[in-house]
């Protein structure tokens, strides 16, 4: 017998993985992973920050968030600079990496709701239920 817990797992993975690929190909998008994505959420919402900072919002190893950062600068979607003690670097997104995150944010709800306009409307109407579920649900996980 296959449980909820075993459902969820199994979908969610693809789920993120074909609404990213196929959002990338509709936004004509740089190919960035999802750890990237989230990282450049995380600066716009919450930057700038020092990596360190930025390594416990995404509760990542430093050496994680410091390999992210070293692609992500590279490409021009984040910038480096000093810290308010000259000692310290922190790490703000571009604006090439605001306009991409826009793109991606507008090119992934058309594609959702085209595709959520597919489904019945009882399937619509349980999606809408579950989202904050799904919300909740991510909250009891990272409470551990």
């Amino acid at each position: 017998m296959t449980t909820t817990a075993a459902l969820i797992g199994r979908e969610l993975g693809p789920l993120r993985r074909t609404l990213l690929r196929r959002t990338r190909i509709a936004a004509d998008l740089p190919d960035l992973s999802e750890a990237q994505i989230e990282l450049l959420r995380t600066l716009a919402a919450e930057g700038p920050l020092a990596p360190s900072e930025l390594a416990a919002a995404l509760r990542l190893a430093r050496s994680t968030v410091s390999n992210l950062l070293r692609t992500l600068t590279a490409a021009g979607f984040v910038e480096r600079r000093a810290g308010a003690n000259q000692r310290t670097v922190v790490v703000t997104v571009s604006a090439r990496a605001a306009g991409a995150l826009e793109r991606y944010d507008a090119a992934a709800e058309a594609l959702l709701g085209a595709a959520l306009d597919r489904l019945a409307p009882a399937e619509r109407a349980a999606l809408a239920a579950a989202a904050p579920v799904l919300a909740r649900l991510t909250g009891a996980l990272d409470a551990g």
